[in-house]
């Protein structure tokens, strides 16, 4: 999540570098192998505050998003047809204090094998702050509070432990939370999370048996395994040089994966060694993307328009095995 404009000096400092990122030699004029065929699937209203944060995939081709600013969870169907499906309470203050944005901010998405949804709500005050669920045909409700003055951004589901990681990019700390809600345990505070300056942990997946998150202020992909007690192991830095990545998807191929990378308006296909590809850009319609997902052979890319300030979208894309 790469955000609100004019927050801050230092806000300001992190997007244009990130922005000037988009001038680097490796940039694409268009789609590349390993992907092809990409095209905007879903338009959002930005008007409404349909800034797509992030996104799980369910059955049947359908795919649950968060919009970040309008504080509302969506489902999009195959055909691109959005329907809103929750809203969440506004904080009293309206959200003036949620910490490096100053608007509440609807984030990370995971979805249950039972079709139950969690997700992340940030507004800077500790009666709404945390972890949320959605059943099925139910309403949202917290189960698990976070400090106020964080900001609970990335979320990755273990199923197999029943457990839910939440990156927190202002405090630079990756949460625990059992399923069943409760309190949170700071599973890790390695420094390699902290933010330099605006937002350091950011997306966040459970893969090969560890938890990687990626650093926005920073452009690093982190790997912390998960030991056997459950603990966090030593983080490792897989990959730099990533400015302003947002989420991470990864595509079957041992440990690649596709980043979104929000400032420089790209998708990167990073190889196991580090090395990366720049596989789609604004010539593709990204708008500033947010979070990526795969199913099958088809790339699912959420962008929100944060810094073009225009057209946020889903675009889809092929890949290739």
């Amino acid at each position: 999540m790469l955000k609100k404009l004019s927050v801050s000096a230092a806000a300001v400092g992190a997007l244009v570098a990130s922005a000037v990122a988009v001038l680097s030699p490796t940039a694409a004029s268009a789609v590349s192998a390993p992907l092809s065929n990409a095209r905007i699937a879903t338009h959002f209203d930005l008007a409404e505050g349909q800034t797509p944060e992030n996104v799980a995939l369910a059955p049947g081709g359908s795919a649950y998003v968060t919009f970040a600013k309008g504080r509302q969870i969506a489902k999009v169907s195959p055909k691109g047809t959005v329907r809103i499906v929750a809203t969440l309470p506004a904080p009293a203050d309206g959200g003036v204090h949620t910490p490096a944005l100053g608007f509440p901010l609807t984030a990370g998405i995971v979805r249950a094998h039972d079709g139950t949804l969690y997700f992340l709500y940030a507004t800077g005050t500790p009666d709404l702050t945390g972890v949320w669920r959605l059943r099925p045909g139910g309403e949202p409700q917290r189960i698990a509070a976070l400090p106020a003055d964080g900001l609970p951004n990335g979320l990755a589901l273990d199923a197999r432990t029943h457990t839910l990681y939440v990156a927190d990019s202002v405090r630079g700390t990756i949460w625990s939370v059992p399923t069943r809600g409760g309190t949170p345990t700071d599973w890790s505070t390695a420094p390699e999370l902290a933010p330099a300056g605006f937002l350091g942990a950011n997306g966040l997946k459970v893969h090969d048996g560890a938890v990687w998150a990626t650093n926005l202020d920073k452009g690093t992909v982190l790997r912390i395994p998960v030991l056997g007690s459950g603990r966090a192991g030593h983080i490792q830095t897989r990959a730099t040089g990533l400015p302003g990545i947002d989420d991470i998807a990864f595509t079957g191929h041992g440990n690649q994966l596709l980043a979104a990378l929000d400032g420089p308006n790209e998708v990167a296909l990073v190889e196991p060694d580090g090395s990366r590809s720049t596989v789609l850009t604004a010539a593709d319609g990204l708008q500033n993307p947010t979070s990526i997902a795969l199913r099958g052979h088809t790339v699912y890319v959420l962008n929100a328009g944060w810094l073009t300030g225009k057209d946020p979208n889903l675009v889809l894309a092929h890949r290739a095995r």
